[in-house]
């Protein structure tokens, strides 16, 4: 029979242990928060002072809005910043290996709510792959293909598709995973579909089950959205929607303040008491998205929810 010490001794040693092990578990099912980046020139600061932040896991840099339709070459935007279309933009190299080397991962949106974009055929969503692929991922560009951000390999493509037609981005998809792989060389996909489910232009894409990441967009959709006066109900009932769909993580994307979108703002407290309680409760629930990072400088909303994401 063990002596009082020694069981003292154990039972010490067993609570020591139960309490790394849920130390651990909560430390590697910690959300994250995605924000976008691009659109407002040095009034959001630079790639890398976003990264430096250490407030974002995910960084989408939006947008390349000019794409398809047969041989349209395809043209970025990044607002001020610089001029991707010239060669201004590859000094983000630097910035894009800074926010890798502190484990953000950082993708290059397509589409958004303005631009001329659309897939006119599946040969169009293969060259659409291929040029992606040299021109931001782990291709070798052809002589005639530039790389706008330099050298650096982005971790993936982010899907913000509004506009124009809802055909051949389920291939497109397609394209990129068989293009990356796996490994190394994998090609992560994430999407921002509006929250009315199922999205009118993502559906037969998301239905892939390619997609690592989607952050659905609970704002300037009245139907789905939270509201202050009327709860959570409308905005719990899509979710639970969006979590049957067949891709990793979901997220809550949500504007960073009352000014970043025309319905939707969620305030910090808000968030914290009545709507994430019950939507971190799916097994896929992977954090929030924030619009964007010139509207979270302004209100520090990544800040004031941070601890409770």
């Amino acid at each position: 029979m063990a002596s009082p010490q020694f069981q003292s001794t154990t039972t010490l040693f067993s609570l020591a242990t139960l309490l790394l092990l849920l130390i651990l578990a909560t430390g590697s099912n910690a959300a994250s928060i995605a924000i976008y980046w691009g659109q407002n020139g040095p009034a959001e600061g630079t790639l890398a002072q976003t990264c430096a932040t250490g407030k974002y896991q995910f960084v989408n840099i939006a947008f390349l809005p000019v794409f398809g339709q047969g041989r349209r070459a395809p043209v970025m935007d990044l607002s001020g910043h610089c001029d991707p279309n010239s060669g201004g933009c590859s000094d983000l190299s630097s910035d894009i290996r800074l926010c890798q080397s502190r484990r953000t991962k950082v993708f290059l949106s397509i589409g958004g709510g303005a631009g001329r974009y659309s897939l006119s055929s599946t040969a169009d969503a293969r060259r659409f792959a291929i040029y992606l692929f040299n021109s931001f991922l782990g291709g070798r560009p052809a002589s005639a293909t530039s790389r706008p951000l330099g050298p650096a390999v982005l971790d993936g493509i982010d899907f913000d598709i509004e506009l124009g037609s809802n055909r051949h981005y389920d291939e497109l998809a397609r394209f990129l995973s068989q293009l990356g792989g796996r490994g190394r060389n994998r090609i992560y996909l994430s999407a921002a579909p509006q929250c009315p489910f199922p999205d009118a232009m993502m559906d037969s894409a998301l239905q892939t089950g390619l997609f690592d990441y989607v952050w659905v967009q609970f704002y300037n959709n009245p139907q789905c959205e939270f509201k202050p006066s009327g709860g959570v109900k409308d905005l719990v009932d899509a979710w639970k929607k969006w979590n049957g769909i067949p891709a990793g993580e979901i997220f809550l994307g949500l504007p960073a303040s009352q000014s970043a979108a025309g319905s939707g703002f969620v305030a910090a407290g808000d968030l914290v008491s009545e709507v994430l309680p019950v939507i971190e409760r799916s097994p896929k629930y992977g954090g929030i998205m924030l619009w964007s990072k010139f509207y979270d400088d302004q209100t520090g909303y990544s800040r004031a929810v941070r601890s409770r994401v």
